[in-house]
């Protein structure tokens, strides 16, 4: 795979705590970190399914998971979810 591959990160909304859906980035933080960290460029794209996040490499989506899953905040490097998605990036070519 390339150094830098250009990822696309789509995410949909999610109930917070007081009840109220949106799209929100505080629970995708520590995914960016991890493809950030690795050099891939990541592209926000909002989506309107529920809890959803998906990322795309070369136009397939190699990844997908609930947002709820992924933890609050950090740097992604203790949370499973994101190194799950960070070796689907590495398989992807």
């Amino acid at each position: 795979m390339p150094e830098k591959a250009v990822v696309t990160l789509r995410y949909g909304p999610y109930m917070n705590c007081s009840g109220v859906v949106q799209h929100r980035l505080s629970r995708l933080e520590g995914l960016r970190a991890v493809l950030a960290f690795d050099g891939h460029s990541v592209v926000l794209e909002e989506i309107p399914h529920l809890n959803a996040v998906e990322l795309i490499v070369n136009g397939e989506t190699i990844f997908q998971c609930n947002i709820k899953e992924l933890e609050f905040g950090g740097d992604g490097l203790l949370d499973p979810l994101c190194e799950d998605a960070r070796q689907a990036v590495l398989r992807a070519y």
